[in-house]
């Protein structure tokens, strides 16, 4: 039974190449990676990755727009072929599915008033309620080091900025790229700064961003490797990233 089921798996998955097609989950709700415009149009980066790395590859990839915690379900289930949500690569998520090579590496920040006299220490930070995207990365980092924080979860940053301008939450940690061009760059993010140091502790936050793919999704993942390395040498990938960001999302 097990090796008729692994052969219909890999069966499903050389069709899946040879269509020329990959179904992409994409949030929709992450500026400037992933967003809606007012003509109702899933835009940003993550979303030009996607067409710049299909067009490499000679592929066509429709979008399947995706809550962050039905991402991975999702891809399992076969309503997707891919993640490309600025997902990263951790042990735990590598459990269950397979990671192309990163595409993308910022760090996290703390984000609150400007003038809140707020220490990101686990001290300084103790009692004070942090706004965070549940299910991230971000959010297992302030449950392991900081036991004494109040976290406010949220499902995506969006909802956290409107509580932290509120002051619903005292601050919010957040991808440091999102938080800079999505809130502290807008009039909404008004008075707010960074605070603390960057971090990518590879404990917490892997080895980058990468695609996610089901296991067993080797001829796309290698397909999906070159095209980003294509990119990145063509200059499509700095183009791309200008358009968003002032530095360099790929990390070191």
């Amino acid at each position: 039974m097990r090796l008729r089921l692994a052969a219909a798996f890999l069966a499903s998955t050389a069709t899946l190449v040879q269509a020329a097609e990959m179904k992409v989950c994409v949030e929709g709700a992450y500026p400037p990676m992933s967003m809606m415009n007012e003509k109702g149009e899933i835009v940003g980066m993550d979303i030009d990755m996607t067409g710049a790395l299909c067009t490499v590859a000679g592929m066509t990839c429709p979008l399947v727009k995706t809550d962050w915690d039905a991402m991975i379900p999702s891809l399992l289930e076969g309503k997707c072929d891919a993640i490309i949500a600025s997902m990263s690569i951790t042990p735990e998520r590598a459990e269950v599915v397979a990671f192309t090579d990163k595409y993308m590496q910022t760090p996290n920040m703390f984000i609150a008033r400007a003038d809140a006299g707020l220490s990101e220490s686990a001290a300084g930070l103790a009692g004070k309620r942090v706004g965070v995207q549940r299910g991230t990365v971000a959010h297992d980092f302030l449950a392991g080091e900081y036991p004494d924080v109040e976290l406010g979860l949220y499902g995506s940053e969006e909802e956290i900025y409107l509580d932290l301008e509120a002051g619903r939450v005292d601050a919010a940690f957040v991808d440091a790229g999102t938080g800079e061009t999505a809130f502290l760059k807008t009039p909404q993010g008004e008075g707010f700064a960074f605070f603390g140091r960057p971090h990518v502790e590879e404990k917490y936050f892997g080895k980058g961003v990468g695609i996610a793919l089901r296991p067993g999704d080797e001829a796309l993942r290698q397909t999906l490797n070159t095209a980003i390395r294509t990119i990145r040498a063509n200059g499509k990938y700095r183009e791309i990233n200008d358009r968003y960001f002032s530095t360099d999302q790929y990390g070191e």
